[in-house]
């Protein structure tokens, strides 16, 4: 699909991490009367495309919500087709990560993953591991409730085992516990196909994200439905519980 014309917002107001909500691949398919997977493979042309403007936009991280601990219960030629394809996309796009120096992570029960998906996965993280680009945060196998019941039992343990005292715990501590560490919380949240929900995802980072909902299914989110989500955030007022006087 070409460039689209349509301008970016202003450079001073743009998020710096940008998480998504890729929705509506199936649906998209199941439309134009063709197997889900094909949306899915529609759908990873839209990473790509996302990915190459957020670049080219100077942001920080971006964050995609690839799949969910719940999708394991869809069909199994469903599952097996999004895993084969997220193989495939970890090793036919390490010469693009590398050429744009990003930097790809993962967050999620890493355990549950198929060995052939957790090599790759693991061997571009490894490569681009000194990257100092954009970095491209994958949610595989993730859920959030899981997230964080898993830094409160790693917390519980250091806690058990006298490295951390109750009185030290903290928003800050705690977050030092989930699979983001480190990372900047989401600055934006987007959710394409026009669903109001969360669906687990992010649920302790986004408490002060924007939220920015499009009916538009995934495989059809390219360039100017991203400048179009940016442009809304940019003109939001972000006062963080707090009063911004009027001038």
């Amino acid at each position: 699909m070409a460039r689209t014309t349509a301008s970016a917002p202003d450079p001073q107001r743009l998020p710096q991490h940008v998480a998504v909500i890729m929705d509506g691949n199936g649906r998209w398919a199941e439309q134009r009367g063709l197997p889900r997977v094909r949306g899915h493979e529609a759908g990873a042309e839209s990473v790509r495309v996302v990915t190459e403007e957020a670049v080219r936009l100077g942001l920080r991280q971006i964050t995609l919500y690839v799949f969910s601990s719940q999708n394991w219960g869809r069909p199994a030629s469903e599952v097996n087709g999004l895993m084969r394809m997220l193989r495939r996309y970890l090793v036919g796009e390490r010469r693009q990560i590398m050429k744009h120096g990003i930097r790809l992570v993962a967050i999620g029960r890493r355990a549950g993953i198929p060995g052939p998906v957790r090599r790759e996965l693991e061997k571009t993280e490894r490569l681009s591991a000194a990257n100092t680009g954009l970095t491209v945060c994958l949610a595989l196998n993730y859920g959030g409730r899981e997230e964080i019941a898993d830094a409160a039992r790693a917390l519980a343990a250091d806690a058990a085992a006298g490295r951390v005292r109750p009185a030290q715990i903290d928003e800050a501590l705690f977050g030092s516990y989930l699979y983001t560490a480190g990372m900047p919380d989401p600055d934006l949240l987007i959710r394409t196909a026009g669903e109001m929900r969360l669906s687990n995802f992010l649920l302790w980072q986004v408490s002060y994200a924007e939220f920015y909902v499009t009916p538009v299914c995934w495989p059809e989110f390219r360039v100017e439905e991203f400048h179009k989500a940016l442009s809304a955030y940019a003109a939001r007022r972000r006062t963080f519980g707090l009063v911004r006087e009027e001038r």
